[in-house]
């Protein structure tokens, strides 16, 4: 199933934030997207990278990289990956299997709920987001960009 994917990913530099838009299509393991970005971006180890990806009015993630630190990653709803190779990419990521039968148990996120905190958007906040009635994720993403101070560059992306 082909899906309107958009995926960019953003470094924290001295200067702000610097963006690039990423080709995950041939992402096949969870270590691709970690490996993309940070061919994308040319990083060198300890900067702070996020990918931002948003699959049209289904569902969105954010992925975190920084040097030698785990991979951290936030999906905003299991049940909506089900039918998309790179969302069910994300939900292996999460530590989630995807809900193939989507019981219309509503959104459900999953992930490092915690992975933007020390960057000024709590856990609460990113959830309440994520369950927000109407929120399409191309919404929710340019919220946390503007919180984060890259919603310039995430603008010039799309």
């Amino acid at each position: 199933m082909a899906s309107n994917t958009f995926s960019a990913a953003f470094v924290r530099t001295s200067d702000g934030w610097s963006g690039a838009e990423v080709d995950l299509g041939h992402a096949e393991i969870v270590d691709d997207l970690g490996d993309t970005v940070m061919e994308t971006l040319g990083l060198s180890g300890d900067e702070l990278a996020l990918l931002c990806v948003e699959v049209e009015d289904e569902w969105f993630a954010i992925a975190r990289y920084r040097g030698e630190d785990e991979p951290r990653v936030f999906l905003s709803d299991v049940h909506a990956v089900a039918s998309d190779n790179l969302g069910e990419l994300f939900a292996e990521f999460a530590g989630v299997a995807p809900d193939k039968e989507n019981n219309g148990l509503g959104v459900r996120p999953a992930g490092d709920f915690e992975l933007l905190n020390d960057l000024g958007v709590s856990s609460d906040e990113l959830i309440e987001l994520s369950m927000e009635e109407g929120m399409l994720p191309a919404d929710i993403l340019s919220v946390i960009a503007e919180r984060l101070s890259f919603a310039d560059e995430l603008d010039r992306l799309r």
